[in-house]
């Protein structure tokens, strides 16, 4: 059991360094791409900075789930996952707590993909509360761009 524990912190260890890269870069480049003297940003803005930040995080995840999916091919015994293609369905589904149960795993396996479900959570969590500040950031932004155009 402790291996499988020590493998599933690595993973865990792995994915949160992509997402905190990966934020952190796509966050600065939002700064100095988008903000002007005055820090606001007009509408057209903000929805861009929207959907990129939605693109990213999906592509970040992703490349998480893919972490996760090639440590299974790796490590799990031969045939139990036959391809990438399932690896990462089975990661996919794991990870974002789906849980279809089509596919399932044993022995200490099982604690890896319970890793990968609460490495999920967290992770989406994180994602979310980037998102909400960035929609509360434009949001002010916008109120204030407003209050300063009706002066």
């Amino acid at each position: 059991m402790l291996k499988y524990s020590l493998l599933g912190v690595l993973l865990v260890a792995i994915t949160v360094i992509i997402h905190a890269v990966g934020t952190t870069v796509w966050l600065r480049r939002l700064s100095r791409r988008f903000a002007n003297v005055a820090n606001l940003h007009r509408p057209s803005q903000s929805l861009r900075i929207l959907i990129g930040t939605i693109v990213v995080l999906t592509i970040l995840h992703t490349l998480q789930i893919m972490v996760w999916a090639l440590a299974y091919l790796y490590f799990l015994p031969d045939n139990v996952l036959d391809s990438f293609e399932e690896a990462t369905y089975f990661s996919f589904v794991t990870f974002t707590t789906l849980g279809y149960g089509d596919i399932t795993l044993a022995g200490g396996w099982r604690i890896i993909s319970g890793i990968e479900a609460l490495n999920g959570v967290l992770l989406l969590g994180w994602s979310t509360a980037l998102l909400f500040t960035l929609v509360q950031r434009t949001w002010k932004d916008m109120l204030r761009q407003d209050a300063s155009n009706n002066k």
